[in-house]
């Protein structure tokens, strides 16, 4: 070994792992890939790249970009990491993403003297795997993977706001039909849809209905709007 190659080595770093992380993961409801992903993640953190992409991830992973995303949207649901905001020193805002909810699990761990069984559950439950395939709907609608702040909104949709996954579905398909398709546009969707108190598709069908028949510009999307699979009447929603 010359000493060249030493002194690329040298300068390549070292990543100082916590082995708490190592030897909890797996009561986490973490695999493999996911650990090896947050390993990645942390390094590029430490090298001052706060946000990297999923083409960048799999430039040093044995995964495709799409898997990677799979990879990282899952960590997400699992509340293992966040995208958060921040501000460099120009005040200029950027996304980056965040492992303290990792940290504070792998503390809190420490602390309890039986893991939860809700997170030492290695199966997926069939929520989790309709989730995906809500995901899969967006991504197919879009022609794109998702962004990460894209999948935490729809993961909040979903969580948090605890929208049911058929009407986040039907929001989409609304969009579609009004040739809005953007997320700000399926939250507002949503959020007329919950303040009206609906919660069923048909409910949706019906409050979109009674809009459409005050819009005139919109009776003549009718016969368009029809030949799309369970379309929702179009109705400018970002207007109201």
């Amino acid at each position: 070994m010359n000493n060249n190659s030493i002194i690329n080595w040298i300068e390549f770093g070292n990543l100082s792992i916590p082995n708490i992380l190592l030897s909890k993961y797996a009561s986490l409801n973490m695999n493999e890939e996911e650990l090896v992903m947050i390993l990645q993640i942390f390094s590029f953190q430490q090298k001052g790249h706060t946000f990297p992409t999923p083409s960048q991830l799999a430039e040093i992973m044995s995964l495709n970009d799409q898997k990677c995303m799979e990879v990282i949207r899952q960590l997400l649901k699992k509340g293992l990491i966040e995208i958060v905001e921040q501000k460099d020193e120009r005040n200029l805002r950027s996304e980056a993403y965040s492992l303290s909810p990792l940290w504070i699990k792998l503390i809190e761990s420490t602390e309890e003297k039986q893991p939860s069984v809700e997170l030492t559950n290695p199966i997926p439950s069939i929520i989790e795997q309709n989730e995906e395939s809500t995901y899969a709907v967006f991504e197919k609608e879009f022609g794109r993977l998702l962004s990460p702040f894209e999948i935490e909104t729809l993961t909040m949709w979903m969580d948090q706001d605890e929208h049911d996954e058929k009407l986040i579905k039907a929001a989409l398909k609304e969009a579609v039909i009004s040739g809005k398709l953007n997320f700000r546009y399926i939250d507002r969707i949503l959020f007329e849809w919950k303040k009206n108190g609906i919660k069923q598709v048909e409910q949706a069908i019906s409050y979109s209905k009674h809009f459409r028949k005050k819009d005139p510009q919109s009776q003549n999307k009718e016969q368009a709007e029809t030949k799309y699979t369970g379309a929702i009447p179009f109705y400018n929603w970002l207007e109201k």
